[in-house]
């Protein structure tokens, strides 16, 4: 139950969602509205002994004493069967991982609605957050749209803009945009319910994509520059990493800024500095990049300090490229 205008409205809502960054709008959403379900990925194998691990949705439906529900897939007509038998008037969904099919995006009266970290059309996909990084742009967002059958094409119902700072990585920048999501959300659905919201069609024109991250995409090529690695860091902090070799071990460099470049050195070319914090940078394509911290396979998070002070002939060796 939710009261936001001058009367007060009953929806019963399903939220469909998975990782940390559908949590908040799932909490936002308990304190307004009837949850009758939360439909979640299933439990995965994670660790050595391969332990079923459950979603960080599920966890917290589960501490909210919410119902969760966690289809293999959603095309089943069983499963779609029992979706609809809950009756819910609207679909809320937030990085669920599964595309809702047809029969799906047609049970609820007022629709499924996404909350997708980018201001679409821009950044459609499945990396949106990470892309704004890569691409250096200074502002991203979070759209509220109405699901149809494409990828992320529907008509948007409403958008806030998140700048993003220097050292905003994919994780801390999708913590703030999933705050901003769900202080948004029940004002929208409450507006959407009465009819107060006209939705907005995307321009495809202006449309992007942002494909899936792997893990091999953050195996650094240091003959990029120092300022689209400086991006990379942080686009691919926490997951995949930005990471080189070093003596048969991974090194992930785990924070990092761009410095002026300095002539005749070999890309990959370890070399000394004392710059804004960095004790060693790596020359790059254009400029180097000076590193702060870095975590060796198998070791601790450490400052550039603490590691060199470890690794005698770090300095002056050259690091390989992707």
């Amino acid at each position: 139950m939710i009261e936001f205008g001058t009367r007060r409205l009953d929806l019963r809502i399903v939220f469909m969602g998975t990782p940390e960054f559908a949590i908040p709008s799932l909490e936002e959403l308990v304190r307004h509205f009837q949850i009758v379900a939360v439909y979640t990925q299933p439990d995965k194998p994670a660790g050595r002994g391969r332990t079923p691990l459950a979603s960080p949705v599920k966890k917290a439906a589960l501490n909210l004493q919410l119902p969760v529900v966690q289809p293999v897939s959603l095309k089943s007509a069983a499963v779609v069967a029992q979706l609809a038998d809950l009756h819910p008037d609207v679909i809320v969904v937030a990085a669920f991982g599964q595309i809702l099919p047809k029969p799906v995006l047609d049970i609820p009266k007022y629709g499924c609605l996404n909350i997708h970290p980018s201001l679409l059309p821009k950044y459609r996909g499945a990396s949106p957050v990470a892309a704004a990084i890569l691409s250096g742009d200074e502002v991203s967002g979070v759209s509220i749209m109405l699901m149809e059958a494409g990828m992320d094409t529907g008509p948007v119902l409403a958008q806030e803009k998140v700048f993003i700072s220097p050292p905003d990585t994919t994780g801390s920048l999708t913590a703030k945009l999933s705050l901003v999501a769900a202080q948004m959300l029940p004002l929208v659905l409450e507006r959407w319910a009465k009819g107060e919201i006209a939705p907005r069609p995307q321009d495809e024109a202006q449309a992007s994509y942002s494909s899936r991250i792997v893990k091999e995409d953050g195996e650094i090529n240091w003959h990029l520059s120092a300022v689209e690695l400086w991006r990379r860091v942080r686009a691919f902090q926490p997951w995949p990493g930005a990471y080189t070799f070093w003596q048969a071990k991974r090194l992930e460099i785990i924070e990092a800024v761009p410095q002026p470049g300095e002539a005749g050195l070999e890309v990959g070319w370890v070399v000394a500095l004392n710059r804004e914090g960095a004790v060693f940078g790596v020359n790059t394509g254009k400029g180097i990049l000076g590193v702060l911290k870095v975590q060796l396979e198998g070791k601790r998070v450490t400052t550039s300090a603490d590691f060199v002070r470890g690794q005698r002939h770090f300095i002056g060796s050259i690091l390989p490229s992707s």
